[in-house]
């Protein structure tokens, strides 16, 4: 039984990772830390974890704690990430991995010095629903993939409660680095490509402080594929994904929602020839339990680091073009 600390207990740790790891079998959280002491003795008594510390420093030094699952704002990604690897923990680190590819590197590069295991909390690389995609797809089901498309979109006005994914020196940039990176990572996962140009447009409004309120990219993947993103802090929720091939399709209307049941699709002429509809409840409590078992040595981890650095690299990218109004190659 692996024993987590999570660094950074705030919303999503409550909402989502907390709710993971009660379904966990091979791994549970024995400590936690937030900024303020009184706080984090608040989180620890409301979830039944029994440390609680001001101090990230304290949670990675804890004798109780293997690995250490890294949930803090954007900016404290890095320094959180290396203080577990000079503690010699193993460390899971939420996405996007860091605020940009110069960041990812220095992660990478310190675990493979220390030969500590470092992944990155790409969970939907542990869905039913994306694993289905994918398997059609490398199954030739719809032929070569012509087109894909993945799209994130939730409403995140002034009022909502992580008030830092509006500062660009703490979230790194808007619904694109927040979510958009999720759909990067899908396509990237479901196609088993790697995107090499992009393209991207940005908007902003009175609300959406220094990031984008939302995003549009056009990707080109090494196989010619074309790919397309789009990310929002103003839409309605909505995760829909989708390949088109030469010989079909495959589709998810909600196929990176966890909290309802997805209708997938393979489609032909028009026609849907076959239906699936999956549950993605438990990809918290895959993905924890996954990470547990390449600590334990049992199997390796779906999500490296590398996998979050690679897609820092696409993110950096398209917040050049952005910027430049150009195509811009992603580095390799």
């Amino acid at each position: 039984m692996i024993r987590f600390g999570i660094a950074g207990f705030g919303l999503h740790a409550a909402k989502r990772l907390a709710p993971g790891f009660e379904l966990a079998t091979n791994c549970r959280v024995t400590a936690l830390s937030r900024r303020e002491i009184s706080r984090a003795r608040q989180s620890a008594e409301q979830h039944n974890i029994p440390l609680a510390f001001d101090s990230v420093e304290q949670l990675c030094q804890s004798s109780e704690v293997d690995a250490v699952f890294v949930a803090s704002p954007n900016a404290l990604h890095l320094p959180n990430v290396l203080t577990a690897i000079r503690c010699g923990k193993a460390v899971l680190c939420e996405k996007p991995m860091g605020m940009n590819a110069g960041e990812c590197q220095q992660m990478v590069e310190a675990a493979r010095k220390a030969k500590v295991l470092l992944g990155v909390a790409q969970v939907f690389r542990f869905e039913e629903s994306t694993a289905w995609l994918r398997n059609q797809l490398a199954a030739g089901k719809i032929g070569k993939a012509v087109f894909a498309r993945s799209e994130f979109s939730f409403a995140a006005g002034p009022e909502h409660r992580r008030t830092w994914i509006r500062d660009m020196s703490v979230a790194g940039g808007g619904p694109m680095a927040d979510v958009g990176v999720h759909c990067i990572d899908a396509l990237r996962f479901v196609l088993q490509d790697e995107v090499v140009r992009v393209s991207a447009l940005g908007i902003s409004d009175e609300d959406s402080g220094e990031v984008e309120a939302a995003a549009a990219l056009l990707l080109e993947l090494s196989r010619g594929t074309l790919g397309a993103v789009m990310a929002s802090f103003r839409a309605e929720y909505r995760t829909p994904l989708e390949v088109v091939g030469d010989r079909g399709m495959l589709r998810g209307d909600n196929a990176l929602s966890v909290d309802h049941p997805v209708r997938l699709e393979l489609r032909r002429g028009g026609t849907a020839v076959e239906v699936h509809t999956v549950s993605n409840a438990s990809s918290y409590a895959r993905q924890v339990d996954a990470f547990a078992a390449a600590v334990e040595g049992k199997a390796a981890f779906p999500a490296p680091g590398e996998e979050g650095w690679r897609n820092q690299l696409v993110l950096d990218a398209a917040y050049r073009s952005i910027r430049s109004g150009h195509i811009e190659h992603v580095s390799s």
